[in-house]
C-alpha cells in the first residue's frame, strides 16, 4: 500500500486498528514540522526530539482510545501540552535552584533532592487539577510572570476577577501539597514561599 498518498483520514483510520505502515507514514509526514515548531519555542533540538518522540509513542500507544477528528490539529494540541508541560518544569527547577543558591542554610542533600523532585511533580499535577479558568489565570502569572494588568487585558476580565484565582490558585494548591510537609518540612516551606513570593 502506498500510505504516502493516503490522506490523513484514512491513515487515522488506519491508525486506529493497529495499522504500523499508517503509523510510519503519520511519523514521516509530520515528525521534521513538528519538530521545527518544538525547537523555535525552547530552543533545544535535543529535548524537542525527546518530546516528540513521546508525543508519537502516546499517540501509538493510545491509538484505540483517542478520538481524532483532524489529526494535525490533534498533533499540535498534543504537542502544545507537552511543551507547557516541560516548560512547567522548567520553571519550577529554575526558581528552586535560584531560591537554593541564595539560601546557604538549605543543604544538597540526596533525601532533599528526592523530595524536591516530587515536590515538582505534585505541583504539576496539582497545576493540572486546578478549575479551568483558574489554571488559565495562575499560569500565566505565576510560570509566565504576567501581571494582574496584562492578564486583564490579555483575557478581557477586570483586574479583581484576576486577583480572585491567583489567590484561589495558591489556596487550592496549598491544600493539594500538604501531604509533601512531612517528606522535607523545613524544604517544602521555604520553596513553596519562593514559589508564591
Amino acid at each position: 500500500m502506498e500510505y504516502k498518498l493516503l490522506s490523513d483520514e484514512l491513515l487515522v483510520k488506519l491508525l486506529l486498528v493497529g495499522d504500523e505502515g499508517a503509523f510510519e507514514e503519520i511519523y514521516r509526514r509530520y515528525f521534521s514540522k513538528l519538530l521545527r515548531t518544538t525547537q523555535f519555542k525552547i530552543h533545544s533540538k535535543q529535548i524537542a526530539e525527546e518530546l516528540l518522540q513521546d508525543l508519537f509513542i502516546s499517540l501509538w500507544e493510545k491509538r484505540d482510545k483517542i478520538a481524532i477528528d483532524n489529526l494535525e490539529a490533534y498533533l499540535n494540541a498534543s504537542l502544545k501540552y507537552l511543551i507547557i508541560n516541560h516548560i512547567r518544569r522548567q520553571i519550577l527547577q529554575d526558581k528552586f535552584m535560584e531560591y537554593a543558591a541564595n539560601k546557604s542554610e538549605l543543604s544538597e542533600t540526596v533525601d532533599e533532592s528526592i523530595a524536591f523532585n516530587e515536590l515538582s511533580v505534585a505541583i504539576e499535577k496539582s497545576i493540572e487539577k486546578l478549575p479551568e479558568k483558574t489554571r488559565q489565570i495562575f499560569t500565566l502569572n505565576r510560570l509566565e510572570y504576567k501581571s494582574v494588568k496584562e492578564i486583564s487585558e490579555l483575557l478581557s476580565i477586570p483586574e479583581r476577577t484576576v486577583e480572585y484565582h491567583i489567590t484561589q490558585g495558591m489556596r487550592i494548591l496549598r491544600v493539594y501539597l500538604k501531604e509533601f510537609m512531612t517528606l522535607s518540612f523545613l524544604a517544602y516551606l521555604r520553596f513553596l514561599h519562593y514559589f508564591y513570593e
